[in-house]
């Protein structure tokens, strides 16, 4: 590996950790989201990232735990409010899952979100998330 290299080996890992078989080590991934956003840039974030972890919402719910509460403070590294949209999709589907506390935590994820978007981008992307059932 050159020196190059290096810099990018462990978010590799990291990444990879996001898939592994191991709960443990998808947790430790989970933790360091952030490491990994910032890695990856804003635009890769929003791109391959967050679409990710919103069709990876079938895991353990102690993981999905951990990503309801890490992308609730992931505004920065989307690119801040006026990219605040892209972490809804992830949130939504968390709050979906069978598991309460999962649930709750993405509600209050998706609103610590919602109270740093813009008016516009609550009535186009947030308020449609509000269903009644």
């Amino acid at each position: 590996m050159s020196m190059a290299d290096e810099p990018l080996y462990p978010i590799a890992v990291l990444i990879d950790e996001l898939k592994n078989d191991d709960i443990q080590l998808r947790l430790n991934s989970i933790r360091k989201l952030s490491t990994i956003a910032r890695a990856l840039g804003e635009e890769r974030t929003r791109k391959e990232l967050i679409p990710f972890l919103t069709e990876n919402n079938d895991d353990d719910d102690e993981v999905l735990l951990a990503m309801a509460e890490e992308l609730g403070g992931f505004i920065p590294y989307v690119g801040g409010v006026e990219h605040a949209s892209a972490l809804l999709p992830p949130l939504e589907a968390f709050c979906s899952v069978e598991e309460t506390c999962v649930r709750d935590k993405a509600v209050e994820s998706l609103c610590r979100i919602g109270s740093q978007m813009r008016d516009s981008d609550l009535v186009e992307y947030f308020i449609p998330l509000v269903k009644v059932s």
